[in-house]
């Protein structure tokens, strides 16, 4: 598929352990940015990273899978049992895709979910990982669970595109001027949200709660991080940056206003701006 400006390759890659739905631009360039989605009823890394896909490559290698047990990636057979064994694939799948590339370090940009991934590899292996942005990051001791969130993740009890609808425009600030964004995902959403595999996976990440990382490993990341938060979230609230703030050893937040959980797709030129000059070394 393609986008202004720069092209999107997507495809299939068999890592090893995993075969992974890839989104691809950039491929001319050196330094890597890899981007890890959110969660949702039918959420892809291509509707969450378009923009920053299309607008990263000219000066940016940049690789935005689907995580497994999403959209057109793997999913186990049998659900997993917890989230933290869905966690232990997740880092075991982005690990095998920084091999597969030939990647010793990359720059990393985590979307609501895909920022407790972020976190965790981190802990895990962060000498293969440089610069960190957090946008609307969750799973905080602190973090409300809102009754946004909660009706999204009930999706399932009676799904319908109206439905989808009505939680997409939850995540915005003004649906109004989002609507036309949320019309043209609704259809391919609704599609993979409905896919069999893509509902059980998405019943066995939910069945158990996250369990959030000790303060203790928190202050251990010396990674130079940038927290993105939108004011107005509703999903993710920005209580939850404030929180990483104050452990996190080197971290600096950026709040956008009038802007709810789609920073990416609400604020995109800024928010693209941004993270390259974060990546670049000039914030």
């Amino acid at each position: 598929m393609t986008r202004e400006g720069n092209s999107i390759t997507s495809n299939h890659i068999n890592t090893g352990k995993y075969t992974t739905w890839m989104n691809e631009t950039g491929k001319k360039n050196n330094e890597t940015i890899l981007f890890l989605h959110g969660s949702g009823p039918g959420v892809t890394s291509i509707a969450n990273w378009s923009y920053a896909l299309a607008d990263c490559a000219d000066t940016f290698h940049c690789l935005a899978p689907d995580l497994y047990g999403f959209a057109k990636s793997d999913h186990p057979a049998e659900p997993l049992k917890n989230r933290q064994a869905w966690m232990d694939c997740w880092i075991e799948q982005v690990m095998e895709i920084l091999d597969y590339y030939g990647l010793e370090k990359v720059q990393l940009v985590g979307n609501s979910l895909g920022c407790s991934i972020a976190l965790e590899l981190l802990l895990e292996y962060p000498e293969r990982f440089d610069r960190i942005v957090l946008m609307g990051p969750g799973g905080t001791p602190n973090t409300k669970l809102s009754l946004e969130l909660a009706r999204a993740k009930s999706f399932y009890d009676s799904p319908s595109k109206k439905r989808l609808q009505q939680i997409m425009g939850w995540f915005v600030y003004d649906k109004e001027l989002m609507q036309p964004v949320i019309d043209g995902l609704t259809d391919d959403r609704f599609e993979n949200a409905m896919r069999e595999e893509v509902s059980r996976s998405n019943n066995s990440i939910f069945s158990t709660a996250a369990v959030p990382i000790p303060t203790v490993a928190l202050s251990r990341i010396k990674n130079p991080i940038l927290l993105v938060h939108g004011r107005d979230d509703k999903v993710c609230s920005i209580e939850s940056s404030y929180y990483l703030m104050e452990y996190l050893d080197d971290a600096q937040l950026h709040v956008f206003s009038q802007c709810g959980h789609w920073t990416q797709i609400e604020k995109k030129g800024q928010f693209n701006h941004l993270i390259q000059e974060f990546f670049n070394g000039h914030l």
